[in-house]
């Protein structure tokens, strides 16, 4: 018997390791509480394209509590965030044509959502990225980390 729920034990950590080098996709939430529900997003480089589809579970309207996901190599984090704030909202708070910028959903409000495909493989492995909201004051709470494997 236990020989049994070993090996199911094995296979079944084997498929979870699996199917998470193959998820490509990931989704998260922000609200009217300045939260994300993911402090952490795991990405393969081996994904020839990964999927972020931001969702705001909140009522309130962009222009008051509006969420963007804005993803940077942690070092360049802060001053994006603060250029970001600089660029305003016809640039959905980020700053236009910015190298350090690797992708960036629009401001959204209450009930809307949206999606945003980058190439995982020109990340580094073991890299720090950060992603964060870059809604003015938002970036200091809503962040949290890209694992790139």
């Amino acid at each position: 018997m236990r020989w049994i729920l070993g090996t199911a034990l094995a296979a079944s950590l084997a498929f979870s390791s699996s199917a998470w080098s193959q998820d490509c996709a990931a989704t998260i939430e922000g609200n009217d509480a300045l939260q994300f529900n993911l402090s952490e997003i795991n990405v393969s480089t081996s994904c020839d394209s990964f999927s972020l589809t931001l969702k705001h579970v909140g009522t309130l309207a962009a222009t008051v509590m509006g969420h963007n996901w804005v993803l940077t190599t942690t070092p360049d984090f802060e001053a994006v965030a603060m250029a970001g704030m600089a660029a305003g909202v016809d640039n959905n708070y980020v700053p236009p044509d910015d190298q350090r910028v690797i992708a960036a959903t629009k401001i959204i409000g209450g009930g809307e959502e949206t999606t945003i495909s980058f190439d995982p493989s020109e990340l580094t492995a073991g890299g720090a990225y950060t992603y964060f909201c870059s809604f003015p004051g938002h970036y200091a709470i809503m962040k949290g980390k890209l694992i790139v494997e």
